[in-house]
């Protein structure tokens, strides 16, 4: 719908809005094209294509979130963790991201905090989880690119985010659809909290 480089670009209508927070290239727009089974969202395989805080306006009927129709925004945040142009483009994201979060009076802040399933232990994504947590963003975790691992490793993995993170994390791959149902019922979940 719109994209914003400031927090003044921020949708100010009644909407709930799901932030998608996550390392670069952990597959945010991708997910957000799972999703809505259509290529809404830009993607690529370089990282740090994500410049700006783009929102996307859902209007679900029924479904995995439950009856009736409803409508949110997913928003696609800037990633963390790299950026084209070095260190000052990285604090320029940096306070996209949180420029985002500290101006938004109308709702209580929430999100989904990606993470790659096949790396589960990386500073970045705990600090992520720490900063979230500093803001007061009622956050859900989200293991991503979970088709990529065996059924061992997805158990080793998911157990390891749980104890490293603090929170139990939602499998869910873009590519095969797996764990889609479940997250549109979270988002649905997430949206009610700050209707």
């Amino acid at each position: 719908m719109t994209s914003a480089a400031r927090a003044d670009g921020v949708p100010r209508d009644e909407l709930p809005r799901i932030a998608l927070a996550g390392r670069s290239n952990v597959g945010k727009s991708s997910l957000i094209n799972a999703l809505c089974r259509a290529k809404i969202a830009r993607t690529s395989a370089a990282p740090g294509k994500t410049r700006l805080v783009n929102f996307y306006r859902v209007t679900v009927e029924g479904g995995p979130g439950g009856p009736g129709r409803w409508s949110a925004y997913l928003v696609d945040l800037p990633g963390y963790g790299y950026a084209r142009g070095g260190p000052e483009a990285a604090a320029e994201l940096a306070s996209v991201a949180e420029a985002y979060f500290a101006d938004d009076e109308q709702q209580p802040p929430t999100a989904l905090l990606l993470v790659d399933s096949r790396h589960p232990e990386l500073r970045a994504d705990a600090a992520a989880a720490a900063w979230l947590k500093r803001l007061g963003v009622e956050t859900r975790l989200v293991a991503t690119k979970i088709d990529k691992l065996s059924r061992t490793e997805r158990a080793r993995n998911l157990g390891t985010l749980e104890q490293s993170l603090g929170m139990s994390a939602l499998p869910v791959s873009a590519a095969s659809g797996e764990g889609m149902d479940e997250l549109w019922r979270t988002i649905a979940r997430l949206a009610r909290t700050v209707e």
